[in-house]
């Protein structure tokens, strides 16, 4: 089964991610098939940038968000995408 969540990236105690489709037996900073977007927290406001396209493809495909990554897909307008496509 594969999975949209975060892979974390940065020196200690400064955090960045990557949204990564991944496998879900892979361990969090593991193999990951594509990378789809990155997070970055630590800036004001929050750095959200996200492939839109590899995210819907993703999602048409049966993978499944984590609840981080189903938030940041809502903000960056991947889910309205998906959804408006499924119907």
């Amino acid at each position: 089964m594969v999975k949209l969540r975060l892979m974390r990236m940065g020196k200690t105690k400064q955090p960045t991610y990557r949204v990564v489709a991944a496998d879900s037996r892979s361990p969090r900073n593991g193999r990951f098939i594509e990378i789809i977007g990155h997070y970055n927290p630590r800036t004001e406001p929050s750095e959200i940038s996200i492939d839109n396209d590899k995210a819907v493809a993703w999602l048409q495909k049966g993978a499944q968000p984590t609840e981080a990554v189903a938030k940041l897909l809502r903000i960056s307008g991947a889910m309205e995408q998906f959804s408006g496509a499924a119907s």
